[in-house]
């Protein structure tokens, strides 16, 4: 191997770390200004049931996988755009599944067609008042 040559390696480190430098939380958050919570990457699996007039409707269920939570809320990442006010988020927990509450409170682009889906979280359901979500599992 010649002295001067270029380490492949070189060129793969130096561009994910570009990536990462580019797209990290900490960093957009320094440009956005200062957020009420500070966020967590966090990728899970969740279901989710849109709410129309109060009541869940379980036949437009779907799963999503999330980006990141904070204390009050979370986002998940959608393969288009979808209008959704109200939903309720399952999360499946040991055995059982727990359902919280959430509004919707942004909807953007982030490429390749994907959609980023913000919600703020604003009460966990007793199963017990809402038998229409026995059904939603995965």
């Amino acid at each position: 191997m010649p002295l001067f040559s270029q380490n492949k390696n070189v060129k793969v480190q130096s561009f994910i770390l570009k990536m990462v430098n580019n797209n990290c939380p900490e960093l957009e958050a320094m440009i956005e200004g200062p957020r009420l919570d500070r966020r967590v990457n966090l990728t899970v699996v969740v279901v989710i049931v849109p709410v129309e007039h109060g009541k869940p409707v379980v036949k437009d269920a779907f799963t999503a996988v999330t980006k990141e939570f904070s204390t009050s809320g979370l986002a998940i990442v959608l393969d288009k755009q979808i209008g959704l006010n109200e939903v309720i988020v399952g999360f499946r927990w040991e055995a059982d599944m727990v359902f919280i509450r959430g509004k919707a409170k942004h909807l953007n682009p982030i490429g390749g067609g994907f959609h980023q889906l913000g919600f703020q979280l604003t009460e966990t359901l007793n199963i017990g008042d809402w038998p229409e979500l026995e059904s939603v599992s995965f």
